[in-house]
């Protein structure tokens, strides 16, 4: 079974190639998110992948961090930056067991599609917690497989086996998931169910 590196650079080019699945809710998800960001925000990204959330955000901060595992997806990322002429991101190489953020630095730390990825979900959540300023927020996408039908879980289980899936891979739900961001300190301010569901996009808040 492939590394979390070796599947991500692997997979890079064709994920860089792949369509956004529901386009109107990753809309509204940019539309949330942006209304959340303070004049000159300070943004980090975890898991960005290709760059393309943090390239539709980039205009509306003052500097965004976005990181990956996979350098891989980060050259595109860049290349993709470079084309539109976005000076304002910095994307870096970086995994997330092993990163280190600046405490109560960010107004937005922004985690897409990576919950149900992380074998250590409380102990991220915890850095992420340490990193967003007093008042700031989270806001996290996270596809919930516990919601759906047995047949995912189980699909997934067989992928893993064959290297066509990540190794960690956690059937959450959506009350899985909002749990685990509260236990860390987190206020949920907004909770959306989306794609018939399947997904949850969560905005919590640090208090001030």
């Amino acid at each position: 079974m492939p590394t979390s590196v070796e599947f991500w650079d692997k997979v890079a080019d064709g994920y860089a190639r792949s369509k956004i699945r529901d386009e109107r809710a990753y809309e509204t998800k940019l539309k949330i998110t942006q209304e959340l960001f303070p004049p000159d925000a300070e943004v980090l990204e975890i898991a960005c992948g290709t760059g393309t959330t943090a390239l539709h955000h980039a205009p509306y901060v003052k500097h965004y961090t976005a990181t990956d595992i996979s350098a891989n997806m980060l050259d595109i990322a860049r290349q993709k930056a470079s084309d539109l002429g976005v000076s304002n991101v910095a994307f870096e190489v970086q995994d997330i067991a092993e990163a280190s953020w600046p405490r109560a630095h960010y107004d937005a730390v922004l985690a897409m599609s990576i919950l149900h990825l992380l074998p250590d979900r409380a102990g991220t959540l915890a850095k992420v917690y340490n990193a967003v300023k007093p008042g700031g927020v989270f806001v996290s996408s996270t596809i919930c497989l516990g919601e759906m039908s047995f047949i995912f879980p189980a699909l997934i289980a067989a992928m893993k086996l064959v290297g066509k899936a990540p190794k960690t891979v956690d059937s959450l739900t959506h009350q899985s998931v909002a749990d685990t961001i509260t236990a860390v300190g987190f206020i949920i301010e907004d909770h959306h169910c989306m794609s018939k569901a399947k997904v949850a996009f969560i905005v919590a808040s640090k208090p001030a």
